[in-house]
C-alpha cells in the first residue's frame, strides 16, 4: 500500500465515515472508519432523525432490502426523538445472538464503510477491537459487502482474522473461536453461514488487506511466523504514547509515582528485527509531525499512523464542546493525559484525557450509578454448572462478584460503552463522557493560531506532508 499516513480508527464513532472519506480522498492517506459498536451507533443516529439522510442513503444500497427495511421500521424516527428521551434498546451479544442483532451488525458495518467509500476511488480501512470477539464474523461480512480495502485491528492477538477474510472472499462460512474465561476448553466456536442466514448467496467480495496493530517486533514476528504467507499486508506498530488502548508493559506490577504503568527496555521495539520480517509497517504514537514522518521512514517504516491529530479536527465525531476544550488545553500545554491501568474493562492500559465533569474525574466516576445496559465489553465466562455467562468489571460490583469476578478488577473500571458513546455525542441521558487521546498534542501549536482556533482534517494532512 503506497500510503504514508494512516488516519487512525479511533474510539466509538470518533473516526466517522466522513472523516475517513475526507482522508482517503487525499493522496498518500488511508482513511479509517471505526467499526467498533457500529451496531449500536447506527440505530442511535437513526433515532436522532438521520441528519443528512446518510444512513438511509447507504442502507438503500445494502444488498438485502428486507433487512434494511426492518432496521428502518425499528429505529428510524422522523425528526428525531425528543431531547433527553432514552434511545431504544439494542440486544446485547452472546454466543447465540438474535437474528435481528446479526442483521443490524452486518448492515451497520456495511453502512459505515459504504459512506466512507462514497464518491471516490481511494482505499478505506475499518477498525475493530479483537477484545470484542463475538461480532467479528458479522462485522467483517458487512464491511466486505461494502468493499472495504483494509482491516486494522488491535487490543489483542488477531491471528484468526486473516482466515475469516479468506473464507468470506471465497464465498465460504467463517468461524471464530471466542475465548471463554475459566473454561476447560478455552474457547467456543462462533459459526456464520451467510447464505443460509440471508436466504441467498452473497455477492462476490474482494479480500481486504489486513493490518494488525502490534506493540512490539516480538508480536509482529510471532504473527508473521504463525500465519500463512500473504496473510498480513502490513503492521501498525503502536508505541506506548499512542492514544486509546495500549499494550501492557512486559514487566508487570511496576508503576510510576502517579500510578501509571512503567514501560521499560523490554517494551522497546527493535526496528532492525521489524525490518527483517519483510512486511511493511507504519509507526504510531507521537509521530504526528513532518519530523515524525521523516523519523519513521528513517527507521524503515512506510509511514505513520496518526490518531489524536485527526480526533481533534473539526471533521471528527467528537463532542464539539469537549473537542474545543481539549484543543484549548493542549494549545496552552496544560492538557493532562493519564495512562490508566484500571479504567478499561478490557484489562489493557487506556489513555484518558483528564477533564472536569467527565468520567476521568474520580468524583464524577463515584457519582455514577453502575449499570451495564450496553454490554459491548462483557466477556463470556464458564459457570460452575458448565453453562456460559457474561460479565464486565464495570458492571454493578455485586453482580460481577456473584459471577465469580475478582473485586480488584472492579476498582476504577469505567463503563467505556456509555462513556465513549457520550464522547461522540451519542450518549444515553445522564451518562458522562470519557475521552482518550495520545500523550503528544504538540501539533496543535502548528495548526492553531490561538487557543480558540480550529483546523480541519485537510489542514492536518497538509501539515504532516509539508
Amino acid at each position: 500500500m503506497n500510503r504514508s499516513i494512516i488516519q487512525g480508527g479511533m474510539g466509538i464513532y470518533i473516526s466517522t465515515p466522513f472523516l475517513a472519506r475526507t482522508c482517503s480522498m487525499q493522496d498518500g492517506v488511508l482513511g479509517t472508519v471505526s467499526g467498533v459498536a457500529a451496531e449500536r451507533i447506527m440505530p442511535r443516529i437513526l433515532q436522532t432523525g438521520d441528519p443528512g439522510r446518510h444512513i438511509r442513503r447507504a442502507l438503500g444500497h445494502f444488498p438485502f432490502r428486507n433487512v434494511a427495511e426492518r432496521i428502518l421500521d425499528e429505529y428510524f424516527v422522523e425528526g428525531g426523538i425528543v431531547a433527553g428521551q432514552k434511545f431504544k434498546t439494542v440486544p446485547t451479544y452472546n454466543l447465540h445472538p438474535r437474528s435481528s442483532l446479526i442483521e443490524l451488525t452486518v448492515a451497520a458495518s456495511f453502512v459505515f464503510v459504504w459512506l466512507a467509500k462514497e464518491g471516490h476511488a481511494g482505499p478505506v480501512s475499518v477498525n475493530y477491537l479483537e477484545k470484542i470477539q463475538i461480532p467479528h464474523v458479522y462485522h467483517l461480512t458487512g464491511a466486505m459487502l461494502a468493499g472495504v480495502d483494509f482491516v486494522t485491528m488491535g487490543a489483542g492477538i488477531t491471528l484468526q482474522i486473516p482466515g475469516v477474510l479468506d473464507t468470506l472472499s471465497k464465498g465460504g462460512s467463517p468461524n471464530y473461536n471466542v475465548f471463554i474465561e475459566g473454561s476447560k476448553n478455552g474457547t467456543e466456536k462462533i459459526s456464520f453461514v451467510p447464505q443460509e442466514f440471508f436466504g441467498e448467496k452473497l455477492p462476490d467480495m474482494n479480500r481486504p488487506g489486513f493490518l494488525p496493530v502490534v506493540s512490539t517486533d516480538v508480536l509482529a514476528s510471532l504473527m508473521a511466523k504463525r500465519l500463512p504467507k500473504g496473510s498480513i499486508q502490513g503492521f501498525v506498530v503502536e508505541l506506548p504514547t499512542a492514544g486509546g488502548h495500549n499494550a501492557p508493559p512486559r514487566e508487570k506490577g511496576v508503576y510510576s509515582s502517579s500510578g501509571e504503568p512503567v514501560y521499560g527496555p523490554r517494551d522497546e521495539v527493535s526496528f532492525e528485527k521489524l525490518r527483517n520480517i519483510g512486511i511493511p509497517f507504519w509507526l504510531g504514537g507521537s509521530f504526528a509531525s513532518p519530523e515524525g514522518l521523516a523519523k519513521a521512514r528513517a527507521l524503515g517504516a512506510q509511514g505513520i499512523q496518526a490518531g489524536s491529530i485527526f480526533a481533534l479536527c473539526e471533521d471528527s465525531g467528537m463532542n464539539p464542546f469537549y473537542r474545543k476544550e481539549i484543543r484549548r488545553l493542549g494549545f496552552r500545554q496544560e492538557l493532562a493525559v493519564r495512562t490508566d491501568s484500571e479504567a478499561s474493562p478490557t484489562g489493557f492500559p487506556f489513555k484518558v484525557a483528564q477533564l472536569e465533569h467527565t468520567l476521568s474525574s474520580a468524583n464524577r466516576y463515584e457519582e455514577r450509578q453502575r449499570v451495564c445496559d450496553l454490554g459491548a465489553l462483557s466477556v463470556p465466562y464458564a459457570k460452575e454448572d458448565g453453562t456460559i455467562g457474561y460479565r464486565c468489571p464495570a458492571e454493578p460490583k455485586d453482580d460481577y462478584l456473584r459471577k465469580g469476578g475478582k473485586i480488584e478488577c472492579t476498582t476504577g473500571a469505567r463503563c467505556l460503552c456509555n462513556g465513549l458513546l457520550a464522547a461522540a455525542d451519542l450518549g444515553s441521558p445522564g451518562e458522562r463522557p470519557i475521552f482518550t487521546i495520545g500523550d503528544d498534542v504538540n501539533f496543535l501549536r502548528h495548526l492553531m493560531r490561538n487557543e480558540e482556533d480550529s483546523y480541519t482534517a485537510q489542514d492536518a494532512i497538509a501539515h504532516l506532508l509539508r
